[in-house]
């Protein structure tokens, strides 16, 4: 029961992004994202992307820091995981 925030490492307009995540609900990853002002925007079909700015803020929150592959794991191991060949495509 907890979101789960990697560390920023993707580039991408001029900045780095990193990813937030729900190992429980993508409920409540929606509810997290709009008590942290995340557009609805950011959202990406498991996750939402955020700009390394607002890290620390998205942290106070509570959100808890894991890497990478931990932070795939339990996305995998919650079934909310959308894998690249279940994403629509353009």
């Amino acid at each position: 029961m907890s979101v789960l925030i990697d560390s920023p490492r993707w580039p991408a307009h001029g900045r780095l992004w990193g990813h937030l995540i729900s190992d429980t609900s993508v409920d409540e990853l929606h509810d997290f994202a709009v008590r942290a002002g995340l557009p609805p925007r950011a959202f990406d079909l498991d996750h939402y992307d955020y700009p390394a700015e607002r890290y620390d803020h998205y942290v106070g929150l509570g959100a808890v820091p894991v890497g990478r592959r931990e932070m795939v794991r339990r996305l995998a191991a919650s079934g909310l995981r959308v894998r690249g060949a279940d994403r629509p495509g353009p």
